[in-house]
């Protein structure tokens, strides 16, 4: 365990995928069963409260909420969460949480390339009405699924660009038992070479591809790697080595809470990442308050 973690933890962590806590039946009518029609598995589309529950043990459950964004900010308040990116693009309860506590939370937006342009006219609505400082894309989830380097995608991509915003995307097989090609690591390539001013952030591991998820950082300046969804015992070694040699400036502390992980099971496995001293406060902070703009 390093004293440079802890300091660094104590200094305030971004954490750029946290969600508002809800109860199950809520979670799955709000973010899963638009894309229910994709899930042909029958234990998945029966058994499931979301469809990758296969993946995670112990997911944080609550039978009721009389105040979700106030159980929010206490598990950040416990766990030295000082910001947390909040999708406010459908959600308003995020919205009003952002509008309550700027000082705590930023907002992002997740896009529908199926909706033309209406899709980046939401986009721009949520940047300029709701506080979204990034947008974000979940390829396998959509309906049909869109390839993260699909035409239909561009329009988007050029609105961040417009609006000097992040996009966050998932990239590697989806958890959810749906087709996974249109999330292929090699797709990235193709965005980033038409898109040079593009912040890129990959989302949910990229795995089987992570050697070529580094080997693209390494190319394209603009293309960063998250934690999303991953406990950090979990956290690919590629990745790791690739934080302590020359990656440390590409590589965001991302959680998954309340949607798969808890806070406490996070933070009570990060300090045994080996990650080197000089690492920790540009992964836990200072390299998602660069990409996402925000001023402290």
């Amino acid at each position: 365990m390093s004293d440079a973690y802890f300091e660094a933890w104590r200094g305030g962590v971004v954490d750029t995928m946290i969600g508002i806590p809800a109860t199950a039946a809520d979670r799955k009518r709000d973010h899963y069963d638009k894309f229910a029609s994709q899930i042909l598995d029958k234990e998945a589309r029966e058994q499931f409260t979301f469809p990758a529950q296969y993946m995670f043990k112990d997911v944080p459950d609550f039978d009721s909420i009389e105040d979700p964004v106030a159980l929010l900010v206490a598990e950040m308040d416990l766990f030295h969460v000082q910001w947390g990116l909040l999708n406010v693009g459908s959600n308003p309860v995020a919205r009003q949480a952002v509008a309550d506590h700027p000082d705590r939370f930023v907002g992002g937006c997740s896009i529908d390339p199926n909706s033309g342009m209406d899709g980046v006219r939401h986009l721009e609505r949520a940047y300029h009405e709701f506080g979204a400082r990034s947008a974000q894309v979940f390829p396998a989830g959509l309906v049909p699924q869109v390839a993260i380097n699909d035409k239909k995608m561009y329009p988007l991509y050029a609105k961040c660009v417009e609006l000097d915003i992040p996009v966050f995307v998932n990239v590697g097989v989806p958890g959810p038992r749906v087709p996974m090609a249109c999330q292929d690591v090699s797709h990235v390539d193709e965005v980033c070479w038409f898109f040079p001013e593009l912040k890129l952030v990959m989302r949910h591991g990229g795995e089987p591809w992570v050697d070529l998820a580094v080997k693209l950082m390494l190319k394209w300046p603009n293309l960063y790697y998250s934690t999303s969804a991953f406990a950090p015992k979990h956290y690919p070694k590629e990745i790791i080595d690739y934080a302590n040699t020359r990656g440390a400036d590409k590589i965001i502390y991302a959680g998954y809470y309340p949607m798969g992980l808890s806070l406490e099971r996070i933070f009570a496995e990060m300090p045994d990442v080996p990650f080197r001293d000089h690492v920790w406060p540009k992964f836990l902070r200072e390299n998602a308050l660069r990409v996402l703009g925000i001023d402290v």
